[in-house]
């Protein structure tokens, strides 16, 4: 998108931050969208405070659950995992902070039990944990080799869907950027193989 932008100056801003920020970040208009997860366990509280905040939640895609694991674990050649395979792992979760609840939470099934939990506050250090300790976490299963050669997906056997949706302000239509950003979104989405639910 960047690269296609036309403009003699630009500033762009792409954050990467825990869920209750990314709310808030919307709210406040620091942002003019965010991308969450939502699910069954979590759809009333995220939904209050989307509607409290003035916030819609726009579905943009559903996938099945996949792990992340380096490329080196020995789960990486298997094609399909189970929650029983991952019971010796380290299982790897994005810290939520403050406001930490399991309505916030980004995984799937976040509230199963672990013996062995790591809190991450950021990408670089859950993939660089991934490789060096051979843990996992749970995701959609989009990741670019561009991203990070090491790591792989691997599908998990689980009845539970991940729902991947947009927020903006009720009464506030997108901007031009921000509708081709979601358009970069569905593409990248859509050249997984994974249908997207909000077409334009």
């Amino acid at each position: 998108m960047v690269k296609a932008s036309d403009a003699a100056e630009y500033e762009f801003s792409l954050r990467e931050t825990r869920t209750w920020d990314i709310i808030e970040d919307v709210r406040t208009l620091r942002s003019e969208l965010g991308i969450l997860y939502r699910n069954d366990f979590n759809r009333k509280v995220i939904d209050k405070l989307l509607r409290d905040s003035g916030l819609a939640f726009h579905p943009l895609f559903l996938a099945s659950p996949h792990i992340f694991i380096s490329r080196t674990n020995p789960l990486a050649s298997r094609h399909r995992v189970t929650l029983d395979d991952l019971a010796a792992l380290p299982r790897l979760t994005f810290d939520q902070g403050a406001n930490n609840s399991f309505s916030f939470a980004e995984e799937i099934l976040s509230t199963l039990s672990s013996k062995q939990e790591i809190r991450v506050s950021d990408r670089a250090t859950i993939f660089n944990l991934m490789i060096g300790l051979d843990g996992y976490t749970i995701s959609t299963g989009i990741i670019s080799d561009d991203l990070d050669p090491a790591i792989v997906a691997i599908p998990l056997e689980v009845e539970e869907r991940i729902e991947i949706g947009w927020i903006g302000h009720s009464g506030i239509p997108l901007t031009e950027q921000a509708q081709r950003y979601l358009d970069e979104v569905r593409a990248v989405v859509g050249g997984f193989g994974i249908a997207v639910l909000d077409q334009p």
